[in-house]
């Protein structure tokens, strides 16, 4: 059975249907799974899986990486980054999820949105939210993780804005040094600006990041641009 729409546009209308009928998300998960002729969420899941891009992607990836993964608001790139850490977990490697966005419970809510019970990967998830978080604070935590760690960044310009830090810039090529140095791979989810236009381009790129600050973006060497379900990656 082929889903008609992406697993992260099915989750927006749960959310809706769970504010609105006033019924915890797992169940609007679930009603949303029966109106696609599945019996619950996650053999929905389970199925789009089955199918999604991030297994190919990660296969792509190397020790040392430093991905961007950019998109608009709500078009699933935090789901693409946890399907990644997902990825890399089945390998047998360790994730880090650095967060101020987010809380753990709404990040292990979308683990389950993907299909994935968290307890299996019990020991190999790391989940941080702490105020500090910037490039120095990233390298100290990840000082001794093993090659093949794979750290989620949530979101590149969190790192810009505390005025105490160094510059957008410095951090960057800090973090890529750490990253060559150590083997860990740094998986940056990104803003776009809001001047970008889906009707004149279908996927946005490297030109619609939003950058208050000036950063090379050529320290990235892969990038993956989603929207509507189209997923764009290429490797520099």
């Amino acid at each position: 059975m082929r889903l008609p729409a992406p697993v992260y546009h099915l989750k927006r209308q749960a959310r809706l249907l769970s504010r609105e009928a006033k019924i915890p998300l797992h169940q609007a998960l679930d009603r949303i799974a029966a109106q696609q002729g599945f019996a619950g969420w996650s053999l929905l899941a389970a199925k789009a899986a089955e199918t999604a891009p991030a297994g190919k992607l990660f296969a792509q990836l190397a020790p040392g990486d430093l991905v961007l993964v950019g998109a608009r608001p709500g078009r699933g790139k935090t789901l693409m980054s946890l399907e990644l850490a997902v990825e890399a977990m089945k390998s047998g490697h360790r994730s880090v999820f650095f967060t101020l966005e987010y809380t753990q419970r709404d990040v292990l809510e979308r683990f389950r949105a993907i299909g994935v019970e968290p307890a299996r990967f019990d020991g190999l998830f790391e989940f941080d939210t702490s105020d500090a978080i910037s490039a120095d604070y990233i390298v100290r935590i990840l000082r001794s993780a093993p090659r093949g760690t794979l750290a989620v960044i949530d979101y590149l310009q969190l790192l810009d804005q505390r005025r105490e830090n160094p510059s957008l810039m410095e951090q960057v090529r800090t973090l890529k040094a750490f990253a060559r140095d150590s083997g860990v791979i740094l998986v940056f989810i990104s803003q776009i600006d809001r001047s970008y236009d889906p009707s004149k381009k279908p996927v946005p790129d490297l030109s619609d990041i939003r950058l208050p600050n000036p950063l090379d973006l050529s320290l990235f060497n892969k990038t993956c641009f989603l929207n509507k379900g189209e997923i764009r990656f290429q490797a520099a």
